[in-house]
Parts: C-alpha cells; sequence; structure tokens
C-alpha cells in the first residue's frame, strides 16, 4: 500500500473525494457564518469535483474544484477554525494541484479574499491584478501555473 505525502505529514488524517453536500457545512461556518445551510449548495457543485481532509475520521477541510479545459478553478476551500495553522488548507491544495497536474491542467486559480492573500503567495500563488467585491468581501484573483512534466512537453 502506497501512502500519499499528506498521510506522511499529517498522521491520521487523509484527503478524498466527497459529495457537494458533505462541503456545506464547512463552508458556511467558516465562510458564511450566519447564512443557512442550503445556501452552501452552488449550480455549479453537480459539474465540480470535491474534496475533504479528514482528521481523526473529522471531515477538517473542504474544496471544490472545477474544470474549463486546461484551466482549473477551485472555490470554497475552508478549514474547521479549531483546526487551521495545522497545514491542512496547504495540504488540500497540494492535494488539487496535483490533480490538475495529472489531468494535463496549465493553471489553477481561485476568487481570493483578500484577508487571505498571504496563504496564496506563501504556496506559490500570483494575484492577477483583478480585484473584486461580491456580497461586501474583497476578492483578487490569484493563480499558478502548472508546467507540464517534461515526459508531455516532448524531447528536443
Amino acid at each position: 500500500m502506497q501512502i500519499n505525502k499528506f498521510e506522511i505529514e499529517h498522521p491520521k488524517s487523509e484527503i478524498e473525494q466527497i459529495r457537494p453536500e458533505h462541503t456545506w457545512q464547512l463552508r458556511r461556518d467558516v465562510l458564511y457564518p450566519g447564512k443557512m445551510k442550503h445556501e452552501m449548495e452552488m449550480e455549479e457543485d453537480v459539474d465540480g469535483m470535491h474534496f475533504g481532509a479528514f482528521k481523526d475520521n473529522k471531515l477538517a477541510g473542504v474544496v471544490s474544484l472545477f474544470q474549463t479545459g486546461t484551466s482549473f478553478q477551485f472555490r470554497k476551500l475552508a478549514v474547521d477554525t479549531a483546526m487551521q495553522k495545522a497545514g491542512i488548507g496547504s495540504s488540500l491544495l497540494a492535494y488539487i494541484t496535483k490533480h490538475v497536474e495529472e489531468n494535463a491542467g496549465t493553471r489553477i486559480w481561485c476568487n481570493a479574499r483578500t484577508d487571505a492573500l498571504g496563504f496564496y503567495l506563501k504556496l506559490g500563488f500570483v494575484e492577477t491584478g483583478d480585484v473584486f467585491s461580491k456580497n461586501g468581501i474583497n476578492y483578487v484573483i490569484m493563480e499558478k501555473m502548472i508546467t507540464p512534466p517534461l515526459t508531455q512537453q516532448g524531447s528536443r
């Protein structure tokens, strides 16, 4: 049995694909406190892939990933407030970035809340300069370009 990097760095933790409705509670609790749980459903959830990070069999973090061509957008990254600053968000992003690479993606991006810019910058994302506000929250589009492995680039 092969153990992935996340399991080595975070014993008793694992990341797996989950159903969209399993993301709603953390989305609400972390990103939109005060909203109703059913308001967390997005129409596009049916078109995405959803991942959960589990620690001690408890859902600790979630993220949703959507593909358009070779570009992948992740949305609604949320980590249980009691488990933040433990590497769970970073591990979720590493996991989905690997998924993007394995599926010939060339770009991974998000609408980052401006108060989370430092987190994304530390992980190699760059600001695109596109800034906007929605429902009283300020966002900036952050992206990371993915370089295909040399085996996919061809030889010269």
